[in-house]
Formats: structure tokens, sequence, C-alpha cells
């Protein structure tokens, strides 16, 4: 008996391997060249107004869908929800202080400190009272950090396949995970299938978890401007 036609079809559905689950059958014989209405040049719009900001991306793509999703990063930080505004940098041998509102106060020595605006609304002892703004407009040359991590799904088989990148306003992909950019500009997040599976993915992205001016950027941070990738 002559199975070879049944043998052709059976890979034409199901690919060549023994897996017969449905997530991995081959809806055609074009399967690197997914179509898809997402691209750099069409990307979805995410809106970030406030920092800092957490969020987290979970679906799929390969098989049946496309291989490349972009997702454009609107930023329109008006202001930042804690009231810290900086990375530790000293100005004028003074250290930034993070204030935590929310904190439990558990120290047996020291009592908490309370915040009262209604008081010190002149200077006293040639102490001026002190001003706490979260308006970043009060910051010269302002950057906020962008952090992305590829949390993975635990597989390591479909893992190795997958892959996500930062890319500037201008398109170019950037070479690191960590960005710094203008709280009024834009990025970026492309998310890759390099395998012609369905490939799940979990990825998190941080913005605003540091923000600050540039004048107070370490050096060792400046490689992770944005600006200094727009080119090449």
């Amino acid at each position: 008996m002559n199975v070879t036609d049944q043998v052709i079809r059976s890979h034409q559905l199901y690919g060549a391997s023994d897996s017969t689950n449905p997530a991995y059958y081959s809806s055609n014989k074009s399967l690197n060249y997914a179509k898809s209405a997402n691209s750099l040049m069409n990307a979805q719009v995410e809106r970030v107004t406030a920092i800092p900001a957490a969020l987290k991306y979970a679906d799929s793509v390969g098989l049946f869908g496309a291989e490349n999703v972009f997702i454009k990063v609107q930023l329109d930080i008006e202001n930042t929800i804690s009231i810290y505004v900086d990375n530790g940098s000293p100005v004028n041998t003074y250290y930034p202080a993070t204030i935590d509102i929310d904190n439990q106060d558990l120290d047996f020595y020291y009592e908490a400190g309370i915040l009262d605006f209604s008081q010190d609304l002149f200077t006293l002892n040639e102490y001026e009272p002190a001003v706490l703004s979260n308006n970043i407009d009060t910051v010269a040359k302002p950057l906020v950090s962008i952090d992305l991590e590829n949390l993975k799904t635990g597989n390591k088989y479909i893992d190795a396949w997958f892959d996500v990148r930062l890319y500037t306003k201008n398109r170019i992909e950037f070479p690191y995970d960590k960005m710094y950019v203008d709280p009024k500009d834009y990025f970026y997040i492309g998310f890759h299938a390099r395998n012609t599976k369905r490939l799940p993915y979990n990825v998190s992205m941080v913005v605003g978890d540091i923000f600050t001016s540039e004048y107070n950027l370490p050096p060792s941070e400046r490689r992770y401007l944005a600006s200094n990738n727009l080119n090449h």
C-alpha cells in the first residue's frame, strides 16, 4: 500500500515532527512570511503620563500570527507618583531624601515626622520652609529611565526563540535593555519570534524608576541615552 500521499498531507498539516499540538499546526507553506498590520510604522500606542509606571506584556507571537509585534510607548509625563525625583546624586554637597508616606514607623527611638503644609510659611532663624513638589518642570534637561526585562516562560526551548528589544524614536534598534529618554518623548518595543512556532512571552517594563537631570547622569550611565543612538 502506497502511503506517500498521506505522509505528505500529514507533514503539511502538522509539520515534520511527531507533535500533534494544535498550537503548532501548519496553516500553509509560508510560515516565515506571516502578514501583520502591526509594524514599526504602524505600531499600537501605549501612553504613560505618570511615573514610576510598571507595565507587563503577556501574549504570544509566531505561528497563526505575526512574527513581529511592535508597541509605541508615548511618554507625556506630567508628574511623579512619589515625591522622590532623583537618582541619589548630590547637589551642592546635599543628598536628596526619599520620603515614603506609606511606610510604617517601626523605630522605637524616633517619632515619625509629620508633614504639615500649613505651618512654617515664613523664614525662621534663617531657615526657609521646604518646598515639596512632584512637578517635573523644575528639573533641567530631565530624563526618565526605561527598564525592559524578559521574564521568560520557564520553558527554555520556547524562550530561546523569543526576543524583545527597545527601539529609539527613529526606529533604530537599541543595544541595551535600559534607556534614558526625555519625559515628553517616545520609543518602541519590539517582540520577535525567531522560529516558525507559536511562542508565548512574558515581558515587563518599568518607566521612570529613575528620574533625574542629564547633568547628574553618571558617566557609566551615559551609554543608555537614547539621544546617543538616534543615527546609528
